[in-house]
């Protein structure tokens, strides 16, 4: 035995072998061993091999690495290197030898992307010429009648058939592309445009001849992605521009697809399915895989849409709120602005909670959701004798003509949120024959339906919940299904609980049209204010985004869920990303217009003509709430291509008007030049204003500690009209809160600029201060351009 108190001179030779015997006699002391043993000159060395084994966390291990966006600024490359890519690889090294790029970016950021240590990060940042080392960050997807709705159908003279509106081309951000579909049918199209530099790059089951004079152009960025998940899997999605997901190809047949006559899902929704701009070409850049959409991927599909000269870009993704320095898609955006090129956003379906919004920089056309006059009834009828108005999309076999038992989840499990109709929370016994009564919430709705027909149910009535109100969403689901709203389901449950046998019937009634009031805001439409920036009014529009007809994919099936084997051309689905490409594509058409047009004159164009009042007069409704809906969550209103089309002035805005903006968010220099890729320095003489930002909304802050206040707003129109004389005029629902115009009226040239200031008098006590909102109308008896005000308190 061991005699703890002798001497230990031969072996102790080291400091760490000392320290490795001092903590191993700390870990077993003396009064468990006996006092007799003497200490051979090897015990140190096998008790370090003891410590080590016994406590791998003391051994040294390699930090974990993770990928980051290194913004450099280009005009500080030192005079020793020829080229810039020279300088990025030099700084690389300096800080790690084994790291390698990811991507190089010239266009859409000046920097690259690689993997680093957090620590190799931060010695990174610190370097001269560095202005910032970010984090990659994942992005998640935002997941017909549509034509006729807008008027698109009754106005086609009025959209050019030429040479211009096939010039356009709308890049496409999302899931790749299915170009067998029909929406992507090149005919009647003349030669590829001239301007185009893009290519059809090949890879798992795509190749060259995949394009064509529509689909001009498929790009797919994976190395991101791969360097945070590892390799593509490609027995399960194609490491191509390929979709296997089929978002991608509905978001790009939405903006700039083909006119395809006879389109339906399963016989719903038939008719001639068209994108918004069907003369326009399409360029798909897959950046999203089943992993997600990574920010260094995203950065460089922009950096390529930028060099392959598209006119629009469409991304109907979106990710955590943060400072446009910080934010990739606001950063790439922001090169694409640059260039001419007009960048629409899904405003997110986070709704209806407030300060629920993605993509709020103001270069970014951020675009809510609406419903169609189009609906999918399903009626539940119960054993009652009461009726209950439903939608599905379900096509197959039929329920049996008499009445089905009918069954409570939540009783018909012993989870406690077996009402979800979550995986495995069903019992069998106690379903298998009946309709099951399921909560929307935590999984998707057709999950619910596959979990309840893999239990043995014969069909699903999916309630909704205070979250979600009265909006009814369609889904092809797996089994005969109806949803139906809170307040049915709130109905329905209190007979489930009071009858002793319930039975219910699930009547599928079609597709109808003519659907009133419409639209309304989708209750999934995220809403304002905007957390980044409360003086800009966001989102900027809504457009159509629930249940709209779009091409599909053929490697997934309707619901998207691995056991659906059914195989569709179109689908029929909901989201802001369905709402995104409608805007893309109308603002496509404009663009075909007015080619001359910028970004923002396009955006205001389409903001300042949309409407927000039915033609009864009445004012649009909120799903979520059946009140009127507000400009947080409608922004200027719903999209009315036709009419943006004379809008009579704009609100223009140009780069130097948004490096002013940076400047009254008090950015530092390196922060402006992260977004503008050059040094700009903020004029230490001039009052910059976030207010003064040439928006085509109001956002009106008031300070909350005073009592009163005044807010001026400074705007300038553009008349891109016909010589006119234009008179302001202003309404608002307080009156608390006095609103002028100076001057009231203006007479503009063509082509002309005047400026006005509105003025915003607050005499509000506390009560009072709570969400005022108002609009601003300037008429020459033809034009009406409206812009939307918010009143709200910091």
């Amino acid at each position: 035995m061991l005699n703890w108190d002798t001497p230990i001179k031969c072996a102790l030779k080291t400091p760490l072998l000392k320290a490795t015997t001092s903590i191993f006699i700390s870990l077993y002391p003396a009064p468990s061993l006996s006092p007799m043993a003497s200490i051979p000159c090897t015990l140190p060395l096998l008790l370090l091999l003891l410590f080590l084994g016994r406590y791998p966390a003391a051994q040294a291990s390699e930090p974990e690495r993770a990928t980051y966006i290194v913004h450099v600024a280009k005009s500080e490359m030192p005079q020793s290197f020829d080229h810039h890519a020279m300088w990025y690889e030099s700084s690389l090294k300096s800080v790690s030898n084994s790291a390698q790029m990811i991507y190089t970016y010239d266009n859409a950021i000046h920097g690259y992307a690689t993997r680093l240590t957090p620590e190799e990060a931060r010695l990174l940042e610190s370097q001269t010429g560095i202005l910032a080392v970010l984090p990659e960050m994942r992005y998640e997807l935002h997941t017909t009648r549509t034509p006729q709705f807008l008027g698109l159908d009754k106005s086609a003279d009025m959209f050019p058939e030429s040479n211009s509106a096939s010039d356009v081309v709308v890049g496409v951000l999302d899931t790749g592309v299915w170009p067998e579909s029909k929406s992507f049918d090149d005919t009647g199209l003349g030669p590829v445009p001239s301007s185009w530099k893009g290519e059809c790059e090949t890879g798992t089951n795509f190749s060259t001849s995949n394009c064509n004079r529509k689909l001009i152009g498929a790009r797919f960025f994976a190395k991101g992605c791969e360097a945070m998940l590892g390799p593509i899997n490609e027995t399960e999605e194609s490491r191509s521009p390929r979709d296997d997901d089929g978002h991608g190809t509905h978001t790009a047949s939405t903006a700039a697809g083909s006119v395809v006559s006879g389109a339906s899902l399963f016989g719903y929704a038939s008719g001639t399915a068209r994108g918004m701009a069907t003369r326009a070409r399409i360029a798909a850049y897959k950046v999203c895989w089943k992993g997600g959409c990574f920010s260094s991927d995203i950065l460089a599909a922009i950096e390529s849409a930028i060099q392959d000269n598209v006119n629009v870009l469409s991304l109907s993704l979106g990710g955590g709120m943060a400072d446009y320095y910080r934010d990739s898609v606001a950063i790439g955006a922001f090169s694409a602005m640059e260039k001419g090129i007009l960048v629409s956003c899904s405003a997110g379906n986070a709704g209806p909670s407030p300060y629920s919004l993605s993509n709020v920089a103001p270069w970014i056309t951020t675009v809510g959701a609406g419903t169609l006059d189009r609906d999918f009834p399903a009626y539940v009828s119960l054993g009652n004798g009461l009726n209950f108005s439903g939608v599905s999309l379900y096509r197959g076999n039929a329920l049996p003509d008499s009445p089905l038992p009918f069954v409570y989840a939540g009783n018909a499990s012993n989870a406690t949120n077996g009402n979800l109709c979550v995986t495995g929370t069903l019992s069998p016994e106690k379903v298998a024959g009946k309709i099951v009564l399921c909560d929307r919430g935590l999984t998707a709705r057709v999950q619910k339906g596959s979990v309840v027909k893999s239990a043995g149910a014969l069909g699903m009535v999916l309630s909704n919940t205070a979250a979600n109100g009265e909006e009814l969403v369609a889904d092809a689901h797996l089994l005969p299904a109806s949803a139906v709203g809170e307040k049915a389901g709130d109905a329905i449950k209190k007979y489930l609980f009071t009858e002793a046998k319930p039975t219910v019937s699930i009547l599928f009634e079609g597709t109808k049209v003519g659907i009133q009031p419409s639209p309304v805001v989708a209750a999934f439409s995220s809403r304002g204010p905007n957390s980044i920036t409360p003086q800009i009014l966001k989102p900027d529009l809504i457009a159509p985004g629930v249940n709209i007809l779009a091409g599909w994919s053929k490697a997934v099936g309707p619901t998207g869920l691995p056991v659906d084997n059914r195989r569709v051309d179109f689908n029929i689905i909901s989201g802001t990303s369905m709402s995104c490409p409608h805007v893309s594509g109308l603002a496509a058409l404009i663009k075909s217009v007015h080619p001359e047009w910028s970004p923002a004159a396009v955006r205001s164009a389409l903001m300042t003509t949309a409407y927000t009042v039915y033609k009864t007069g009445a004012k649009l409704q909120d799903s979520a709430t059946g009140k009127p809906s507000t400009p947080f969550d409608h922004g200027a209103g719903h999209v009315d291509p036709v009419t943006a089309l004379n809008p009579g002035l704009v609100y223009d805005l140009t780069v130097d008007d948004y490096l002013g903006f940076l400047c009254a968010l008090n950015y530092s220099a390196s922060e402006i030049n992260t977004l503008a890729k050059r040094k700009f320095e903020c004029n230490a003489g001039k009052q910059y204003s976030v207010n003064d930002l040439n928006y085509p909304s109001f956002a009106v802050l008031f300070e909350s500690g005073s009592g009163s206040g005044v807010v001026k707003h400074s705007r300038t129109l553009t008349n891109v009209g016909p010589a006119g004389t234009y008179k302001a005029s202003v309404t608002s629902d307080t009156a608390s809160v006095k609103i002028s115009v100076d001057p009231q009226v203006v007479t503009l040239k063509e082509n002309e600029k005047k400026s006005f200031v509105v003025t915003f008098s607050s005499s509000a006590s506390a009560q009072d201060k709570v969400n005022a909102f108002g609009r601003l109308e300037w008429s020459d008896g033809k034009h009406v351009v409206a812009t939307p005000i918010s009143i709200n308190w910091a």
